[in-house]
């Protein structure tokens, strides 16, 4: 494999991920925006411990996300089993409600900063440690990319590179008419 026809390989790779990084971003940066606000509603009109009022406000931002990711970030990928990317969904996205409460929790009861300053700092801090967990398990385990896109985009560039030889051969191998 030649030098330049791997660092276009690798290229092409850098800017997928680039990409998938920037749309995982803008659904989940609407994601915070929900789940702040819904964490500082449900705090200013019930009385909710912070946790609770953080967990509600999670799965509201969960059920939101959800959609973005399937819809926006990921729509190019498998859809052939929903109920299975669903389950994964919901499983990853408990654990990452774990994390990002468990932060939340820590502050709040063993540290006592329970000020209304204090819970949506470390809201947001969990929510940033949370976020990298449900990067890393949402494209490794639920939307995964379909095995044959890989392999088709291989050929194509193959036979894109092997194209101008081959044409050159046919040149240089055809007589010459006059």
């Amino acid at each position: 494999m030649s030098e330049r026809r791997m660092l276009g390989g690798l290229s092409t790779q850098v800017g997928r991920l680039a990409r998938e990084i920037a749309k995982f971003g803008v659904v989940g940066g609407a994601g915070v925006f929900v789940n702040l606000a819904v964490f500082n509603l449900v705090r200013s009109v019930t009385e909710l411990p912070v946790v609770r009022a953080s967990i509600v406000a999670t799965v509201a931002a969960t059920c939101f996300n959800y959609v973005g990711y399937r819809y926006f970030t990921y729509r190019d990928r498998d859809k052939q089993r929903r109920t299975k990317e669903l389950s994964l969904f919901l499983l990853f996205s408990a654990i990452g409600l774990i994390i990002e409460n468990g932060v939340l929790y820590t502050a709040t009861y063993g540290f006592g900063w329970d000020s209304s300053l204090a819970s949506n700092v470390f809201k947001f801090l969990g929510i940033g440690i949370g976020t990298l967990f449900r990067f890393w398990s949402y494209r490794t385990w639920v939307f995964r990319t379909l095995p044959a896109r890989e392999a088709v985009e291989r050929a194509e560039a193959f036979l894109s590179e092997a194209q101008p030889a081959r044409t050159a051969r046919r040149t240089a191998e055809q007589p010459i008419r006059k």
